[in-house]
């Protein structure tokens, strides 16, 4: 099978170019670290429009760390799915978002440097992330964009299972998602260059040198 896109740069050109946000004046293009930033650079770029960081942590079960029951977002945000963390104790509860608090919070010193805190107050958020395999971040990634005040929220991804593009146009306003192959596999398929992103990568897209 011949990968869909050269890298993430073309992926996320392609991704402009289907993008309704474009020509909107509250537009805000915010990456999803880290491989979901040099993605949303390059529409950014294409759009014209101001290019930033999401920083998200997901809060997974104990016992089960890739099943998540909500997430960390900037500033404390938390969003909580109640179905899945109604089975945990409140002490359980804390204890994973304390650490997961101290995960976000050094990749926002790193990522965001001298930028003010994220604020989306009535903006539009076009979040980029480079592919949709579970949907459990882009879930949360949204949910974090509402709370931060967005008044519309687009996820755009390049490539997605269509079972997590369902459950993701049920939770944003407009889901972006040019490639839903039936055979999905990993995100990893659709990329000639799916090279893991350092944080070098991530600090040198969001200061426009990358």
């Amino acid at each position: 099978m011949n990968a869909t896109y050269r890298d993430r740069a073309e992926a996320g050109a392609v991704l402009a170019d289907r993008l309704s946000a474009a020509g909107d004046p509250g537009v805000v293009v915010l990456g999803l670290v880290r491989g979901g930033v040099p993605v949303a650079a390059a529409v950014a770029q294409r759009l014209g429009a101001p290019l930033d960081v999401l920083v998200v942590r997901k809060l997974g079960l104990p016992e089960a760390p890739e099943v998540a029951f909500g997430a960390v977002g900037p500033g404390g945000l938390r969003v909580l799915n109640e179905e899945i963390a109604g089975r945990l104790d409140g002490a359980e509860v804390e204890a994973v978002v304390r650490a997961e608090t101290v995960e976000l919070e050094r990749r926002e010193r790193l990522y965001r440097a001298d930028r003010p805190p994220l604020r989306l107050d009535g903006r539009t958020a076009v979040v980029v992330d480079d592919g949709l395999a579970t949907g459990a971040t882009a879930r949360a990634a949204v949910g974090v964009a509402r709370q931060l005040g967005a008044r519309r929220v687009v996820l755009a991804v390049p490539v997605g299972a269509p079972e997590a593009y369902a459950v993701l146009s049920r939770t944003a306003d407009e889901v972006v998602c040019p490639e839903r192959p039936a055979d999905f596999g990993a995100v990893s398929r659709y990329y000639d260059d799916f090279h893991e992103v350092p944080d070098a990568e991530v600090v040198a897209a969001l200061s426009g040198s990358g």
